[in-house]
């Protein structure tokens, strides 16, 4: 996929009647491969280690982006495929997947409506991704469907106490609002509500707290980042074009939460600190 410029996409009128085509639209912004590679990219080796992925498995993972989780499970001798809702990044983790070595499948599919068959994956995973599809319940639903009995769904999911509340809070204000009904992406780092999603449908469940770190040489550097490779932070740009002082009441906002969050040393880098909650469970070994 050629890189895209943050201003280069045309605006899309179906996503002004279709939220998902809004969402689709906005993730194909920017150049999401970059932002991964900068920001979360490490996150997927956590994930296929945490939920023991190995040899002989078939591993589904869900909002996989451009491939950070499905390529180290592939690597890990697992057969992979990646499932997101915007294919448009699909050129670019096919490359990347080619860097190292491996091959998998690629799908377009909705994280609240996945187009597999029932019990068709050993293990079901999502890393930062489908926290970020409206219907949670829907979600959940359907990575125990395509997780066969006994197998496995792990997930990182960012908390709400953590540093992504202070960053949804500084671009709130100017972003489209959500859909009806849509619950807020960090509520997945909830264990309460995590275990309220799975109930009994899960034989053991386990939640631990972790964190990492993102870093820039200045939060004026994260910024920009996030302006020319994050879909949504360059949706939410192309959608102010016609009004700049809102456009600049966000830049003001945004660098003010960069510079207020940097944990950093004072001679830099900017060092960000997100929480996030694992979940490993296992899927009920029989119908209850």
């Amino acid at each position: 996929m050629t890189k895209q410029e943050p201003n280069e996409a045309p605006a899309v009128s179906e996503a002004d009647r279709d939220p998902k085509a809004a969402t689709r639209a906005a993730w194909a912004l920017g150049d999401y491969h970059r932002f991964a590679k900068e920001t979360v990219w490490e996150l997927g080796e956590v994930l296929v280690r945490a939920c023991g992925i190995s040899s002989g498995q078939r591993v589904l993972d869900v909002a996989a982006g451009t491939g950070n989780t499905a390529i180290r499970a592939v690597e890990a001798g697992a057969e992979g495929v990646a499932s997101d809702l915007t294919p448009e990044n699909f050129a670019a983790g096919r490359r990347e997947a080619e860097a190292h070595g491996v091959e998998l499948e690629w799908v377009e599919a909705d994280a609240e409506a996945l187009p597999f068959a029932d019990a068709e994956f050993d293990a079901v995973t999502s890393s930062v991704g489908a926290l970020f599809a409206p219907d949670h319940r829907a979600v959940a639903d359907e990575m125990l469907r395509v997780c066969r009995p006994g197998g496995t769904i792990g997930m990182i999911n960012f908390t709400p106490e953590g540093l992504i509340s202070d960053f949804f809070g500084a671009l709130a204000p100017y972003m489209p609002p959500p859909p009806p009904g849509a619950l807020p992406p960090p509520l997945w780092g909830s264990e309460e509500h995590v275990r309220e999603l799975f109930g009994d449908r899960v034989d053991s469940l386990e939640l631990t707290r972790r964190s990492y770190v993102e870093r820039a040489e200045t939060p004026r550097a994260y910024v920009e980042l996030f302006k020319r490779t994050f879909g949504p932070v360059v949706a939410t740009y192309q959608s102010l074009a016609a009004e700049p002082e809102r456009a600049a009441a966000l830049d003001g906002d945004f660098l003010d939460f960069a510079t207020r969050a940097n944990g950093g040393p004072p001679e830099g880098p900017a060092e960000y600190r997100y929480d996030y909650l694992l979940v490993i469970a296992r899927a009920a070994g029989r119908t209850r």
